[in-house]
Formats: structure tokens, C-alpha cells, sequence
């Protein structure tokens, strides 16, 4: 049996088409053996996780031990871990110690007052002694330096009248004090402490009273010049002679509630004088 050109090539042709067909059906059954199962329903792909350990592992969705969890929430920590904990540890409480209230200054006024005598202070002396209490239409008439004492006889505008010599000289030249002073020492608010200074000038008197309760301590010491006398609302001494005891500090109980005077004499030229009084 023989065959034309024509049959011999669509046979040619259909064998190969077989061979073909035959080989790619080969080829997907192999991987269709090694293809896992569809994942378009696996409930990985919904995103439950939890569904999906449960598909792959029946085991997981037996309830795990509740001991294990109770154990660790109720596990105090380590007494290493309460002493690193910042929440744990105690406030830290700053203390405040209340500031001291300073001593009060008390000084003597010298001015609305009498004044007797006077010391020449000029910063550039000698200090003229005018005729009359003014710088014009005055003449010179005399010519102080510096340190001398002068008694005053009269005070008039800011220029003292003194006798030797009779003249005219400005007071803010000068250096001056009131004879008399009687000053009564406050102490500021929650304090109880002062310092009295000043400076009596020719002969005066200069007193300070204070108020004291029965049984508090009263403490006096002296920083400059004459020790102060201390007197009691009827006039008794609580320390002897300030001028010949040297006495440079006192300590006692007040007897009795009321005020109390230290006193500050001078009978020639005067001085200065400085003391401490504390009362608790």
C-alpha cells in the first residue's frame, strides 16, 4: 500500500501533535503530584491565625494549662527587683530650716533736738566761721580744722551759732548729737535681736528702752565703747558701775514683766558707743 507525498506529511504532522499532547499531560500530572492543596480556603488567608494553627494542628485547640499562666501573673518579683524599682523606693523629703530674722539697727536721731556741742568735720577744712548764718554778704571771721570741739550756742537753718570763736559755722561741716535721747527698741517681726549704735557728742544722755516678760533671758554684750547701765522700770540696777566694772557682757532672768533702759552717760566730750541686746 503506498501513500502520497501529502498523506505521508499530515500523519507526520498528527504524530507529532500526539507527542506533544502526550508530554505536557505528563508534565502536569507531576506537578499536580507535588502541588500542596489549594490555599484559597485555607484560614490563614481570611487572617485568623488562630483558625489556621487549628487547620494544620488539631492538637492546638485542646485548652493549654491554666497553672503555668497563674503561676507567672502571680509571681511576686525579686526583692533585686523592688530595690531597682524608681516607683518603689521613698519620697525624698528636703528640709527647710526657717531663715534667721537679722538683728535690728538702732541708731540716735541727730537732728529735731538740742544740741550743745559739736565736733569740726569738714572734707576740706579749715571750716570758715562766718558773721552771719549765710555764704554771701558774710565776712570770715575765724577758721577752724578739722577735730576741734565747739560749744553751740544757737541752731538756725542748717548753720550753728558758737561762742568761741563768736561766729556762724554750716552744721553739715560738723559732727553733732543730741543731748538727751530716749528711744524705745522694737524688734522686727519674729526677731529678737538689736544693735545699738551711736555716738554722744560733748556731755548728754542717751537712753533705750526695751520691753521684756517675767523669766525670759536677757543677753547684753558690749562692742564699742562705754558697757551700757541696765535699769529696771523703778530705777535698780541689774549690773554695778559700767564705768569701773569694765563689765563687757550681761546675762540674767527679768524679774519682772515691763521695760528696761540701758543708759548712756558723758560728761566731758563724749564717745562712742555699740552694744548687742538679745531677748528669748
Amino acid at each position: 500500500m503506498s501513500f502520497t507525498n501529502s498523506q505521508i506529511i499530515t500523519v507526520s504532522l498528527a504524530g507529532l501533535a500526539t507527542a506533544v499532547g502526550v508530554a505536557a499531560a505528563t508534565i502536569q500530572s507531576g506537578a499536580m503530584k507535588q502541588s500542596p492543596p489549594p490555599v484559597a480556603e485555607s484560614p490563614a488567608a481570611t487572617g485568623n491565625p488562630i483558625a489556621a494553627l487549628s487547620a494544620n494542628n488539631p492538637q492546638s485547640l485542646q485548652p493549654e494549662p491554666l497553672q503555668a499562666e497563674t503561676q507567672v501573673a502571680e509571681s511576686p518579683p525579686y526583692p533585686s527587683q523592688l530595690a531597682q524599682s524608681p516607683a518603689l523606693e521613698p519620697p525624698q523629703i528636703v528640709a527647710v530650716s526657717p531663715q534667721k530674722v537679722r538683728p535690728v539697727v538702732v541708731t540716735p536721731p541727730n537732728s529735731g533736738c538740742k544740741i550743745t556741742q559739736a565736733v569740726v568735720s569738714d572734707p576740706n577744712p579749715p571750716l570758715n566761721v562766718r558773721s552771719r548764718p549765710q555764704v554771701r554778704g558774710s565776712k570770715i571771721v575765724g577758721k577752724l580744722p578739722n577735730n576741734t570741739f565747739v560749744s553751740v550756742a544757737e541752731e538756725q537753718n542748717g548753720w550753728l551759732r558758737i561762742t568761741d570763736p563768736a561766729g556762724w559755722i554750716a552744721k553739715n561741716r560738723t559732727e553733732s548729737s543730741c543731748v538727751n535721747v530716749n528711744q524705745q527698741i522694737n524688734f522686727l517681726p519674729g526677731g529678737n535681736e538689736a544693735i545699738v549704735k551711736g555716738r554722744i557728742i560733748g556731755g548728754g544722755s542717751h537712753s533705750y528702752r526695751i520691753r521684756a516678760a517675767k523669766n525670759q533671758t536677757m543677753t547684753v554684750k558690749n562692742r564699742k565703747g562705754v558697757f551700757p547701765l541696765i535699769l529696771t522700770s523703778n530705777g535698780k540696777a541689774l549690773t554695778g558701775d559700767n564705768y569701773t566694772g569694765n563689765e563687757t557682757e550681761w546675762t540674767g532672768k527679768i524679774p519682772v514683766t515691763g521695760n528696761y533702759t540701758f543708759q548712756l552717760d558723758s560728761n566731758f566730750r563724749g564717745y562712742e558707743y555699740e552694744f548687742y541686746v538679745r531677748v528669748r
